[in-house]
């Protein structure tokens, strides 16, 4: 397989990116993993039983559970994880995902010192309990996820920031970290000690390939058994045997640093955002994306199409005028920074057009290769990016509250207590109905009223998968684990 570029950390207490959370995904495990319908099912844990109050969640580990050097997985391991995810010292962006625990806000946030208070532990080897806040009845979905994945603390300790190279760590998962030459390949190999049994396959490279036409070129030649196509490709193989679609839970958007002049006036955030005829993204990308101007994707719960500022180039000018650009005129220089693929280039080429033609105004281009783009985003966002975000678990709460006052993923730096509050109570809402109108709130308030976003489309799957690779299932989810993929070259096999 190929990905785009070198995975900036194997640490999964702060990967963020969706490079790093693949190869993750493919050497650890959780307490818990997903079915074919996105159901959360035991993983690590067998078992789990709620409280009658809901908030106290009591995970039961298999008892035969190995790490790759042998020793033993434990609770403990879980506990350990969870505090360090939670550490201040370790400024993990998304630390946010656990404050659904009681008084893992505060311990992360530097108010209480004593980690013994976050109530996350382990009770014995194979029992680990969380008590919470507030009922979470999506709490197995976040237990899916890389950043709740134990951790040694032993080897942590042992060998500090190196602990990730392919001669230092210890995973849990059906494949161990064999190979890691940086900027060229990774490479996996079944674990022995995978406590489902040995995976079909004996080895997986990934290769770093930042080109995805070049990409392509080696699935054609036998250099690669799958691949994403980019778009201008996608016509070409759309009727071709190897061609697979699958429609999955990601929006793609460009943000405003709301602190950052002249995108502190939302009246100039609106207009940009009613500048944009979002059609036109379907046709030059051609890979079944879906017009957007809500933020919940499509075939989430509390999807609202209707939501959002839809194309109005007379009010967008308007809007304009009124703070003090009447066409544009004097409008300051300003760059949109987009990370490095063909994609987000014709993406950014057309904004460019749109908003020189609708607008009046002049915006300049950079890309930055993914690692350096996403240093620049945690560090000093610009006045306005470009960014994606796929389903972490699939509900809607995990779509909003990446933009509440506290998520370390916000890179808009725009903070809304009247948003923080109804996402919140969305969270907790029982009745669907209800709920699904407290997120119809919500959206307007991110794409309507205050507009530090402006959702563009969401995405779909487009890749090219040999004949001979079976079990590969995509899912809405974009996960990709090769644990039950194996190879089949003989002719005579469908």
């Amino acid at each position: 397989m190929a990905v785009s570029s070198e995975p900036p950390t194997l640490d999964w207490n702060l990967a963020t990116d969706s490079i790093s959370i693949r190869i993750i995904d493919n050497i650890m495990e959780g307490l818990t993993q997903y079915d074919d319908n996105l159901n959360p099912i035991p993983a690590i844990a067998k078992e789990w039983k709620v409280s009658g109050d809901g908030k106290t969640y009591t995970f039961f580990l298999r008892d035969e559970v190995y790490w790759s050097d042998g020793k033993k997985l434990t609770a403990h391991d879980f506990e350990y994880s969870w505090k360090r995810l939670l550490n201040p010292e370790t400024a993990a962006e998304y630390a946010y995902f656990l404050y659904d625990i009681e008084n893992a806000y505060e311990y992360n946030n530097g108010q209480l010192k004593d980690p013994s208070l976050v109530r996350v532990k382990a009770l014995n080897d194979t029992t680990l309990e969380v008590r919470l806040r507030k009922p979470v009845v999506y709490f197995p979905s976040i237990t899916t996820f890389i950043v709740t994945f134990p951790l040694r603390k032993d080897i942590i300790e042992k060998y500090g920031d190196n602990w990730t190279e392919p001669s230092n760590i210890v995973t849990n998962g059906p494949f161990i970290l064999k190979e890691w030459r940086h900027e060229y390949r990774l490479t996996l190999t079944a674990n022995k000690n995978y406590y489902a049994g040995r995976p079909g396959l004996d080895v997986i490279r990934f290769y770093v390939i930042g080109e995805s036409t070049t990409a392509l070129t080696l699935y054609e030649t036998g250099g690669l058994d799958i691949v994403s196509l980019p778009p201008l490709a996608i016509p070409h193989y759309k009727n071709h045997k190897d061609y697979i679609h699958h429609p999955f839970l990601r929006g793609y958007y460009y943000g405003f640093n709301v602190e950052k002049p002249p995108f502190n006036d939302k009246r100039i955030r609106q207009a940009f955002s009613m500048a944009i005829d979002r059609n036109a993204f379907p046709e030059i990308l051609k890979g079944g994306e879906l017009p957007a101007t809500s933020w919940i994707p499509q075939g989430m719960f509390a999807y609202n199409p209707s939501i959002g500022l839809g194309f109005n180039s007379e009010g967008a000018r308007a809007l304009l005028k009124e703070a003090g650009y009447p066409d544009g005129t004097g409008f300051p220089e300003v760059t949109a920074i987009f990370s490095t693929n063909p994609e987000n280039l014709l993406i950014a080429q057309n904004l460019q057009a749109q908003w020189k033609k609708n607008l009046g105004v002049d915006i300049k281009l950079d890309n930055q290769e993914w690692k350096v783009f996403l240093k620049t985003l945690q560090t000093n966002p610009p006045p306005i990016f470009r960014l994606g975000w796929g389903a972490d678990y699939p509900d809607p709460d995990n779509f909003m509250n990446l933009f509440t006052s506290t998520s370390g993923n916000n890179r808009t730096r725009w903070k809304n207590s009247e948003f923080d509050r109804l996402v919140q109570e969305a969270a907790m809402e029982q009745d669907p109905e209800q709920r699904k109108n407290l997120y119809d709130r919500t959206q307007k308030i991110l794409t309507e009223d205050d507009v530090p976003i402006m959702p563009l489309f969401t995405n779909a799957q487009n890749l090219l998968v040999k004949p001979y690779v079976k079990g590969f299932k995509p899912n809405a989810m974009d996960i990709i684990r090769l644990k039950n993929v194996w190879i089949d070259k003989r002719r005579d096999r469908p």
